[in-house]
Order: structure tokens, then sequence, then C-alpha cells
């Protein structure tokens, strides 16, 4: 009598592979809604980061212009958009408000409105503080 030669073959049943498509679907449909709206938050904490780093420029530009008397390495400000040049390299896509500040006197601030680079259809703004000093 002839001996059958049966072979084995191992992987996974149609039912196991669904089972894994399904557990998925469903990670996919409680994790990506969290994911949405990331982009926008990130969008305005950069905004919100650059706006700190612009009023931190100003005062510690006010700070060393005023402490020293040869003006070395320091900017005068007279308005909004005289800060951007603290940073060294102002970032691309962000505006400031053209706004003077109001005073000619040195240590008068004005609120000013960065603007940040389009999220989606919105527009992120945050504030800095500019300080005159001549």
């Amino acid at each position: 009598m002839a001996r059958l030669n049966i072979k084995s073959y191992s992987g996974f049943t149609l039912i196991e592979l669904v089972i894994v498509v399904v557990i998925l679907g469903i990670l996919a449909s409680v994790a990506l809604p969290k994911f949405i709206g990331i982009s926008g938050d990130a969008q305005r904490a950069a905004t919100t980061s650059i706006a700190g780093a612009l009023s931190s420029a100003a005062a510690s530009n006010y700070g060393a212009r005023s402490a020293d008397t040869t003006l070395v390495g320091t900017t005068p400000v007279s308005g909004c958009t005289d800060v951007s040049a603290l940073l060294g390299s102002f970032p691309s896509g962000y505006t400031i408000a053209a706004a003077t500040i109001s005073g000619a006197s040195n240590g008068s601030t004005a609120t000013c409105t960065l603007t940040g680079p389009p999220v989606g259809t919105s527009v992120v703004t945050a504030t800095f503080q500019a300080i005159r000093i001549n």
C-alpha cells in the first residue's frame, strides 16, 4: 500500500486575520480623533513661543541699552516691527503688526500682535510687549 505524503502548512487562518483587522480598526477609530487637532495646537504653541522670545529680546535689549552708554550690540526700538530684528533671523511666515510705541520716552511699551502661518483656514495670533529705547 502506498503511503500518503501529507505536507503540513503553517500560517494564519482567515478568522485570525479578520480579528486582527477589526482590532486595528477599533484602535484607529479611537486614536485618530486625538491626532487631528495636534497640528493646530502645535502652531499655536510655536506662535506663542516666538512671541515670548520677542518679548524677552525686547526686555534684554532695553536693559542692555539702559545700562551701557556705548550702545554696542543693541538696537533702537520705536515700534513693534523693530523688535523682529532682535532675534537675529525672524522665522518665515510670521508677521508683526506695524504699530508704533506711543510715548516718546524710553521705557514706553506697546502690545504688539504676532500672526503665525495659517493652520487650515485660520491664523494664529499672539501678543508681546515692545519697549521703546532710543
